[in-house]
């Protein structure tokens, strides 16, 4: 796993830009003026900060930010529900906000956590086995970020706050899979469908037809993929084709690696060509439990998608950008 890790001089620099934003505008990181400036105040991070946050570069299509500054007594206790978590970490917001800036520009959604540009993942009461980051004590499927969306990210980044278990993340990238071309012919035509999953319950009401999409096609840097077993209708899918998905599910199976998140570092994924999900757990709900930040990014000018995803109607969901980039 490629690590890169800020200086404490970097760290501290960090994090008093973020301190300085949430001061400047009303405390929260919210507040649509801080959101405006976040392109700004990223422009003037040192360029050892930037360098850090420059593309993985690598077919594995990730690595690990090391080095921020986190202080455990001071973000209190685990919050129970991400709605619960009110301003909690908020520093830490606006940190993962400004890596996030210049890596790209902040994605956020209107059908999930209230259109929050960072999200708070959490172990759950009543979510332990769901397919969402709120879920627990079962295996969370590898998957791309939100591929039920022509929207979704390019990257994601997920920043560690908090994980007495060493629960670990998992990861595999498609350019290291080893399948036939029949295999790659089959799984690039659309024929099945992503549905949005159980974190967006308005989409999921959705009155249009699913659209079918293709799980696999070569983009100019390569071979790129959108997957979501747990939310794709296999049983629509001919035999052929469910075949060919289950070797590409056992491909990724065979060349996962698994990240357990120390506070202070943040896991950077390319949603092109990765998918990641998480080991079970059994959460204590003591204020102890795991505790990520999750932040989306798109990144201007990036060739990776299919032309057709333009016509998709993305279950009616709203993609929100944190400013004009």
């Amino acid at each position: 796993m490629p690590v890169r890790t800020l200086t404490p001089d970097q760290a501290a620099e960090l994090r008093t830009a973020a301190e300085t934003l949430l001061h400047h505008f009303s405390g929260s990181p919210a507040d649509p003026d801080l959101l405006a400036e976040l392109p700004y105040t990223a422009a003037t991070l040192s360029d050892g900060i930037r360098d850090a946050c420059r593309p993985a570069g690598t077919p594995d299509g990730l690595f690990v930010l090391a080095g921020l500054e986190v202080d455990d007594r001071a973000l209190g206790p685990t919050p129970a529900h991400w709605s619960s978590a009110g301003g909690a970490g908020a520093v830490h917001d606006v940190e993962l906000l400004l890596l996030s800036a210049v890596m790209g520009v902040p994605l956020a959604w209107e059908g999930q956590q209230e259109g929050r540009f960072v999200h708070d993942i959490v172990p759950s009461p009543g979510h332990e086995e769901e397919q969402t980051g709120a879920s627990s004590t079962v295996l969370l499927s590898p998957h791309t970020e939100d591929a039920f969306h022509p929207g979704r990210a390019h990257l994601l980044l997920l920043s560690c706050l908090r994980n007495p278990d060493a629960v670990a993340t998992t990861a595999a990238s498609v350019r290291r899979v080893r399948l036939s071309g029949d295999d790659l012919r089959l799984l690039s035509r659309p024929e099945l469908p992503i549905l949005p999953d159980d974190a967006y319950a308005e989409a999921r009401g959705h009155a249009g037809d699913p659209q079918p999409v293709p799980t696999l096609w070569q983009s100019p840097d390569g071979l790129t993929l959108r997957f979501d077993p747990a939310y794709t209708p296999l049983e629509r899918a001919g035999t052929a084709h469910r075949a060919a998905y289950e070797r590409l599910t056992d491909e990724l199976s065979r060349v996962a690696t698994a990240v357990s998140l120390e506070p202070g570092q943040v896991l950077v994924v390319d949603n092109d060509l990765v998918v990641h999900g998480r080991v079970p757990f059994m959460a204590r709900y003591d204020g102890t439990d795991r505790w990520l930040k999750r932040s989306s990014v798109r990144v201007p000018g990036r060739r990776t998608r299919p032309p057709a995803e333009r016509f998709e109607h993305g279950y009616g969901q709203k993609v929100l950008e944190a400013y004009d980039a």
